[in-house]
Parts: structure tokens; C-alpha cells; sequence
């Protein structure tokens, strides 16, 4: 019965079969490891941001490159604001206790002594940068050589949060606060971070720091769980073929031993011949093998034969009679 299964057809479903379950296995599990990776990155971020709050300040120099340990760190650095080149970065929520509102940076360089510029985001506004009334309320950065303190950041990129997806900024503002975006508006080197200031002046708003990219439960970690889900279904969609195929075939085989279906019909079909004169093997036949249409031809007398054939047999005697005597 199970012959069916050493069928080329049925090698080569088996093969698939052992193939794709693992790798789907595979898959799923490396999807997850992802997506607990990226909890505990997430974990250890919001740790060391707690702890870095109460440390002291590092030297910026000794902080960078920013990357997930960096991120978030207090550092510090010494120069004097260049008022000529203060930005305005529109489209930036911040939470407080009505909920998201709707505002824009205030960012201005800070020219360090060692010549680069570093970003400084002195505040978060309520309002649109494009408002005279909201930009008039921008408070004038200190004059002469300060030390800034705060916490460090990467340069944004395209993915990043707030960072709008398409077009230009007006003059005066900045939508990505990079050393990629401000090469072109300032004419002197800056520094690949920035930092988002922990004390400000009023009414600016303190923002804080942003987690470090790849260390949250952003976006990406939710899709790495989606997709756990969906190599394990996979899995399990594959072994549910196979056992329906296989119960398939199994009937299919099973039908046909009995005779029953296409193939055995068409084995009854040639053991009766054409017009059905062989009696298939097993078949219930009438006792005196009388059909149903040889009883209603007998009529009532039920010696099998039909009138037509008395009359005929009767007329046949009554004319070999007459030629004897003749």
C-alpha cells in the first residue's frame, strides 16, 4: 500500500520536506535570538543611562567614537557659541503632563578649543520653527568661552526618531542633526556626535537623551519576533502538506485495491466487456439467473418466457404439421 512512497515524485516531496523543516527551525530560532538580544541591549541601555545621570562627566575626547556604551554619557566640553550659525531643528515631540506636544530644537555650535565644533542642543520649544512668535521666545546663548555638560549622542540618520523622511529644511534650520547635514551650513570641521545639554536656560526644556540605535524595542526588534512567528508557522504549515499528501495517496491506494474509484471501475469495465456479459467477481446474481427485465417480460405465468415467444413457437408446430400431411 505504502509502495507509492519510493515513486520519484514521492522522493523528491520527502526530500523537500526534511530540507525545509530545519531551516525553518533554523530561522525561527535565530529570529528570536535576535529579538532577545535586542531586550537585553535594551536592559543594559536603560541601566547605564540611570547610572550616567549621577556620574560625573567625561572629557568629550575620551567618549568618542559614540556607540552603545558612549551613548547617553555625560560629557563635557569647553569653547564659545558661535551665535552666527544657531539652528533651529522643527518637528520634535516631547512628553510632559499634557501628553506629546508638538515643538523644534534649539541648536547651536560650540567651538572647542581644539578647532571642530560640536553640536549642542541647549532646548526643546512648544511651537513651529517657522512662527515669529515661537522663535522670538529662543533665549540668546552666553557669551564668551563656556563649558557645556551633557549627554552624548550619535548623529542622527534617515531611520532615526523625528528625522523627516523627504525634503529640504528653510534656511535657519536643520531636519538631521548630523555632521553630514551641517558640513554644507557651517564653514569649519564638526564633530560625528552631539550633545543634548542636562541644564538650560528658560523656557527651553531639557531633551532627553535617545537610546542608542539597534540597543531599543524599536521597530526592527518587533519585526525580528514577527518573523519568528512566521518560520515556525512554516514549519508547521510543511509538516501539515506532507501528511495530507501522504493521507491522500494512502486512500488513493487503498480505493484502488478494492476496486473502488477510477482506477477499480475501470477494472470492472474491462473484466465485464463490452456489453457486460461477465459477471465481476463477488457480484449478488438472482436466484434462476432471471434479471429484472426477464420477470416482467415472463408475466404472470413465470416460466420466463414473453407471449411473442409462445405465439411464435405455436406457429411454428401448426406449419410443419400441414406439410406432413401434405
Amino acid at each position: 500500500m505504502y509502495r507509492f512512497l519510493l515513486t520519484p515524485r514521492w522522493w523528491g516531496i520527502n526530500v523537500f520536506a526534511v530540507l525545509a523543516i530545519p531551516v525553518c527551525i533554523f530561522m525561527g530560532s535565530w529570529q528570536l535570538s535576535r529579538f532577545e538580544d535586542r531586550v537585553d541591549s535594551h536592559r543594559q541601555q536603560e541601566d547605564r543611562s540611570a547610572r550616567a545621570k549621577t556620574a560625573a562627566a567625561r572629557p568629550l575626547e575620551r567618549l568618542l567614537p559614540v556607540d552603545q556604551v558612549t551613548s547617553g554619557r555625560q560629557a563635557s566640553a569647553r569653547g564659545h557659541y558661535d551665535t552666527g550659525h544657531q539652528l533651529l531643528v522643527p518637528g520634535r515631540t516631547l512628553k510632559d503632563k499634557h501628553g506629546e506636544r508638538q515643538g523644534f530644537y534649539v541648536l547651536t555650535l560650540l567651538r572647542t578649543d581644539g578647532g571642530k565644533a560640536l553640536p549642542v542642543v541647549r532646548g526643546w520649544l512648544p511651537g513651529d520653527a517657522g512662527s515669529r512668535a515661537d522663535t522670538a521666545k529662543v533665549p540668546a546663548p552666553p557669551k564668551g568661552e563656556v563649558t557645556v555638560t551633557g549627554a552624548l549622542q550619535a548623529s542622527e540618520s534617515q531611520g532615526s526618531d523625528g528625522v523627516p523622511g523627504a525634503g529640504g529644511p528653510a534656511p535657519g534650520r536643520l531636519a538631521m542633526i548630523s555632521a553630514a547635514s551641517l558640513v554644507n551650513i557651517v564653514p569649519y570641521d564638526v564633530y560625528d556626535a552631539w550633545i543634548t545639554l542636562t541644564d538650560t536656560q528658560a523656557p527651553l526644556r531639557a531633551v532627553p537623551p535617545a537610546a542608542a540605535e539597534g540597543s531599543g524595542l524599536d521597530l526592527k526588534a518587533f519585526q525580528n519576533l514577527g518573523y519568528t512567528g512566521e518560520w515556525f508557522v512554516f514549519a508547521g504549515f510543511v509538516v501539515f502538506m506532507w501528511f495530507r499528501l501522504f493521507r491522500r495517496e494512502t486512500e488513493a491506494a487503498r480505493d484502488a485495491a478494492l476496486g473502488i474509484g477510477v482506477e477499480g471501475a475501470a477494472k470492472l469495465e474491462g473484466a465485464a466487456g463490452p456489453e457486460g456479459g461477465v459477471v465481476p467477481e463477488g457480484a449478488v446474481v438472482p436466484e434462476g439467473g432471471v434479471g429484472a427485465a426477464g420477470r416482467e417480460a415472463a408475466g404472470p405465468g413465470g416460466d420466463g418466457r414473453g407471449e411473442g415467444q409462445d405465439e411464435g413457437s405455436g406457429g411454428g408446430r401448426g406449419e410443419a404439421a400441414r406439410a406432413g400431411k401434405a
